[in-house]
């Protein structure tokens, strides 16, 4: 096989002057230098697994293949999978393509139809590597393109027919409160515009097969916070207002306060019942008419373990 240096470099300049993400540290991955998100050329993957997860139109009957990068580009200091997202965790599991190929088919051969790249924003040429070598097996799953949304538009417009689904998280809308909990002060900035791309490429419509399962089209994620419901508000607006109120919207109740919250004054507890109700309420009121919501208790139903060899059992 080609080393993984001169595949590299095949692929994309960005690793080599690294503008990948709105970060644009400009250090050459393929050096060994490292920027924000701490990560070198390497592919950096945790753990290859079956997820039913919150949007049943992605798992389907046998569940998605979900592909977690670990590191990232945000570091919002309440993540729910901060046991590899922190720039400061090890390098992953999987550190080679001929592994990482072999994880993903084993879950394909099993009956998963889709492959999901989850926290991919920083990791674009390797991602893009790993779906090149599974249609160089003749092999083409619905690809999706799960993010935290702090993505350049310019990145999402070379994924043009590369991805499938997009699957967003739309965070926040304050500059101040992305700034405080998740270290980037432009991310609404940045997030607007990527969001638009992916709708521009896609558009409100979700495309499904003959057994319920999306294969094509742009899902948005949004997590509601504790204490900030007229954040989660404010999201939903420019949604409405901006993008469409006609798009998939996977409106998540599942908060939980991770250990390192347990000090914090408002992110130290799960969403109440009426704040929830408050954003769900708001979200009819804007017409919104796909989609999902939560029940009360899914706090403790999405919450992964890293430390198993399947998180989500």
């Amino acid at each position: 096989m080609v080393s993984l240096k001169k595949d590299l470099l095949k692929l994309s300049d960005d690793l080599v002057c690294c503008q990948t993400c709105p970060r644009q540290c400009k250090v050459n991955r393929v050096e060994g230098e490292v920027g924000y998100c701490n990560s070198d050329a390497g592919f950096y993957i945790e753990s290859i697994c079956v997820h039913k997860g919150e949007e049943p139109v992605l798992s389907g009957e046998n569940g998605i293949c979900n592909v977690f990068i670990s590191h990232c580009n945000l570091q919002c200091i309440y993540c729910q999978n901060y046991q590899i997202s922190e720039n400061s965790s090890k390098e992953g599991n999987y550190k080679t393509l001929e592994l990482i190929i072999a994880g993903i088919t084993k879950l394909l051969d099993g009956g998963c139809e889709a492959v999901g790249f989850v926290s991919p924003s920083h990791f674009i040429p390797q991602m893009i590597m790993i779906i090149e070598a599974l249609h160089g097996q003749g092999r083409h799953p619905t690809i999706v393109y799960n993010s935290n949304g702090y993505d350049r538009p310019e990145t999402i417009r070379r994924l043009d027919g590369i991805i499938d689904i997009y699957l967003p998280d739309f965070k926040y809308m304050s500059s101040d409160l992305s700034s405080l909990y998740s270290d980037a002060p432009d991310y609404a900035e940045f997030a607007t515009k990527a969001i638009k791309e992916m709708y521009n490429q896609k558009g409100s419509k979700l495309f499904m097969n003959d057994q319920g399962r999306a294969e094509s089209g742009l899902i948005i994620r949004h997590l509601v916070l504790p204490g900030h419901a007229e954040e989660s508000i404010k999201v939903l607006r420019y949604i409405a207002e901006e993008i469409s109120f006609k798009v998939h919207i996977s409106l998540m109740s599942q908060y939980y306060p991770t250990k390192k919250m347990s000090d914090h004054p408002v992110l130290n507890r799960t969403l109440f019942e009426h704040e929830y109700k408050l954003v769900v309420e708001e979200m009819d009121q804007l017409g919104f008419i796909n989609g999902w919501i939560q029940e009360s208790g899914s706090t403790t139903t999405y919450r992964p373990d890293f430390n198993k060899e399947h998180p989500f059992e």
